[in-house]
């Protein structure tokens, strides 16, 4: 007898297109395709079943009689049949070989799996077909099992299509959830920079209180001292008047003591007394005696009725002295008690601030724990090219989110160099024009100092223009005049990305920022006059052309070119210019070094603070505009409400420069802008985010002081 061939190979690709997972449906259509299916595999069967053993009308028993058992059989232990065959087979020696049937149909099964493609997303459904097959022989071979086996089978199929299915439906709920979660993880880091600038907030406040408490306390302190002293004061008043008083009375009795005297000492020197009738005179004595007697009890008795009498002069001096005392003591008394009441809410919310440094604090330290670490930033000394020299050059005086950029600029500026194409962004309205083309272009691998020595070429041209084109289409010009039409674009790409990639320079980030028409040109040409106009004012003051200035100097023309600048505003633009708290102002500077620029374009401190100052005060500036409105950033707003608001923030707008701002944010040509007796609210609504967003772009700045409410 031949020995059975294994299927065709094209009989299992056909198979296993047939029985694919997504094809697996059980419906009429799939039992006719089965059959069809059973009629195709019948004539492989028959070939295998030329291997069946035939003993009996049962296969063959092997393996279980031998130490090699590759096939396990389910059977119960107890039943008869059970021990019918293990009686027959303990009659067959332990070396009987494999039955053919089970070895063509485990070198099929081989086969089969060697000829599977396993890189495909369905490598299991396929690596499932052969047995899908194997399983298909036995169906047929084991007619008596064949309805239970085909059921089994069945189930088998439409649990696993059930499940395809299952996981169809799942695959969306899992982009989502996907998406939920970045979601929360976004809602959570703003969370937590909200807490921080709360904490940083109730910080300040809680320093303010803490003042507040001190300078209470000390006002109560010296208050107190103030009250001991008019008491003391008092006490001494009524002593002296006591002394007084007592005075009072010992000089009285003095004077009239020399008062008697006197008399006495008159009579006795008058000599035609002595001439007079005797009994005259001793009546005489008598009767002034009486008289004496007299005056003495009238005298004692209004010592003793008004000793304790005071001058209504002095009483109503005193008087007045005490009711000045007596308002004085009242409004102590008031202020005390508004003081205490004051320090006593200041202590409630002293011990609500100290609840609430402790909760923040809990959080501070869990938020710690579990934050990432700070980075150590000296492991890149020996990655950056240049070694750990350039590297403390470069990380001079910058944070971990400025560093961020240069290490990121650095592995870009690597990338960028072993690039040799960019591939063309196509022609879509969304990309800028001199970006639109098809293909690749080549990278022309500049130097740093090449492309910005370019853009300072291309920042001449566009000064000395008269008629002023759009930006984008003035730098595609210029390339073309430059490099010529044939590398224009070329040229055009390979700056682009080197513009993209520079944020920490200044020439090229800002020339970005125009390019994409995220800032207004006039924002760098104001900035240039400004700087241009400072450099005059210092050579105009330094008349003997050395090119030294004092810081006394220094500060004067800073104050004369900048005459609403704050003065700690000043102070920040002379330290940056190299005054320090130990320099005098005798000290010389060399302000031309101040507006120096290395060979990269970088400019010197100076400079740099100019930029920032002029960008923190362009943002306090709009900040100031949206708090005088008093809307939120999603609210509308109208044109009337924009100009009245500007003119009271900036007093000092003139009408042309109001009529610019105005414009701007609502994109409207400054001859159709409506006058203000004309102006509707109903006519031009926009919202306030984007009234902002516009302002942004553009050189924007307070023109003078803002006017000072007047205090009662």
């Amino acid at each position: 007898m031949a020995s059975p061939k294994p299927p065709s190979s094209s009989f299992a690709i056909m198979s296993r297109t047939y029985l694919r997972p997504s094809a697996v449906t059980i419906d009429d259509s799939f039992l006719t395709e089965t059959n069809t299916q059973k009629c195709k595999l019948s004539q492989k069967r028959k070939t295998l079943s030329s291997c069946q053993s035939s003993m009996g009308g049962h296969l063959s028993p092997w393996p279980t009689y031998t130490s090699g058992q590759t096939i396990l059989h389910n059977r119960k232990p107890c039943s008869d049949e059970y021990w019918k065959r293990a009686g027959t087979w303990q009659q067959h020696p332990l070396g009987t070989t494999k039955p053919r049937y089970l070895e063509q149909l485990e070198n099929y099964l081989r086969k089969e799996l060697l000829l599977l493609d396993l890189s495909t997303d369905s490598a299991q459904e396929l690596r499932l077909q052969p047995y899908r097959e194997i399983f298909e022989f036995f169906i047929e071979d084991f007619k008596t099992y064949k309805p239970l086996l085909s059921s089994i089978k069945n189930a088998y199929e439409v649990m696993l299509a059930h499940q395809r299915e299952k996981i169809r439906a799942l695959e969306p709920l899992k982009a989502k959830l996907v998406t939920v979660n970045e979601d929360c993880n976004e809602r959570i880091l703003a969370m937590r920079a909200e807490e921080r600038s709360e904490i940083s907030m109730l910080k300040k406040e809680k320093m303010i209180l803490l003042k507040l408490i001190d300078r209470k306390n000390e006002e109560k302190i010296s208050l107190q001292s103030e009250v001991t002293k008019l008491r003391k004061n008092l006490a001494e008043e009524y002593l002296r008047y006591l002394t007084e008083r007592d005075a009072r009375k010992i000089l009285i009795a003095d004077l009239n003591e020399l008062r008697y005297q006197r008399e006495d000492m008159s009579l006795a020197q008058s000599p035609g007394i002595w001439g007079e009738d005797p009994v005259k005179l001793t009546l005489a004595l008598k009767m002034t005696r009486q008289d004496l007697a007299r005056t003495q009890m009238e005298l004692n008795t209004m010592k003793a009725n008004f000793g304790d009498v005071v001058p209504r002069r002095d009483f109503e001096m005193q008087e007045k002295t005490n009711k000045d005392l007596q308002e004085q003591l009242e409004s102590l008394r008031d202020d005390y008690e508004e003081v205490r009441k004051e320090h006593e809410i200041l202590l409630q919310l002293h011990m609500s601030t100290l609840k609430e440094r402790d909760q923040f604090h809990s959080e501070l330290q869990e938020i710690q724990r579990t934050s990432t670490p700070r980075p150590d930033w000296t492991k890149c000394e020996d990655v950056v090219a240049g070694g750990p020299d350039r590297w403390h050059m470069l990380a001079k005086g910058k944070n971990s989110d400025q560093l961020v950029d240069v290490l990121l600029e650095e592995i870009g500026e690597g990338l960028l160099r072993e690039k040799d194409f960019f591939p063309g962004l196509g022609y879509e309205e969304s990309i800028p024009s001199f970006l639109r083309f098809d293909g690749v272009v080549e990278n022309k691998k500049p130097s740093k100092k090449d492309v910005v020595n370019l853009l300072k070429d291309a920042w001449k041209e566009r000064l000395a223009e008269e008629q002023k084109e759009k930006f984008p289409d003035f730098f595609f010009n210029f390339l073309e005049r430059h490099f010529g039409p044939a590398d224009a674009m070329a040229w055009a790409y390979t700056i682009f990305e080197y513009i993209k990639l520079f944020h920490s320079n200044e020439i090229m980030s800002q020339f970005y920022a125009i390019l994409m028409e995220k800032r207004s040109e006039s924002v760098y040409i104001k900035q240039k006059e400004t700087v241009t106009q400072l450099l005059k004012e210092m050579t105009n003051v330094d008349s003997q052309n050395e090119g030294l200035l004092t810081m006394e100097q220094l500060s004067t023309v800073l104050k004369s070119t900048f005459p609403i600048k704050k003065e700690e505003k000043i102070q920040e633009l002379m330290e940056a210019g190299g005054w320090h708290s130990n320099s005098s102002n005798a000290d010389f500077l060399n302000y031309h070094s101040l507006f120096m620029e290395d060979e990269e374009g970088h400019s010197m401190p100076f400079v740099q603070k100019l930029w920032e100052q002029y960008m923190d005060e362009k943002d306090e500036y709009l900040q100031e505009l949206k708090q005088e409105l008093g809307l939120e950033l999603h609210d509308e707003v109208t044109l009337p409400k924009v100009r009245e608001t500007l003119m009271i923030i900036d007093p000092s707008l003139d009408k042309q420069t109001l009529n610019s701002y105005l414009s701007q944010a609502f994109q409207l040509p400054v001859t159709e802008l409506p006058e203000e007796s004309e102006e509707k609210e109903e006519d031009i609504v926009i919202q306030l985010q984007t009234v902002l967003e516009r302002l942004q772009i553009v050189d924007i700045r307070r023109r003078g002081p803002r006017e000072q409410e007047p205090t009662s």
